[in-house]
């Protein structure tokens, strides 16, 4: 086989282009974003994205109101459970 010769170059370039393509199929595939030569980096777009993250924020903002709240009953009832019972006992006749 000559390593020199026009069969040479053309593998060369078949090679060099099949990896081109591998690299950037691999990732595209699994939603990652590639590299592009020229213009940076090139994402899939999601013409829903604008919602759901609105969605998503909002459902985030209820889920840590629901947190607090739960916290706060938390710390009641650990107030409860270590304070003596009679202190207790007075608090509940304060209330009635």
């Amino acid at each position: 086989m000559s390593w020199s010769g026009p069969g040479f170059v053309i593998a060369l370039i078949a090679i060099s282009t099949f990896g081109l393509v591998l690299n950037n199929w691999i990732p595209a595939r699994h939603g990652y974003p590639v590299e592009n030569e020229w213009s940076g980096l090139s994402r899939k777009e999601d013409p829903e994205a604008e919602r759901k993250i609105a969605l998503l924020s909002s459902e985030n903002e209820r889920l840590t109101g629901k947190i607090g709240r739960l916290e706060e009953r938390i710390a009641v009832l650990e107030r409860i459970a270590t304070d003596p019972a009679a202190r207790t006992a007075r608090e509940i006749d304060a209330l009635r």
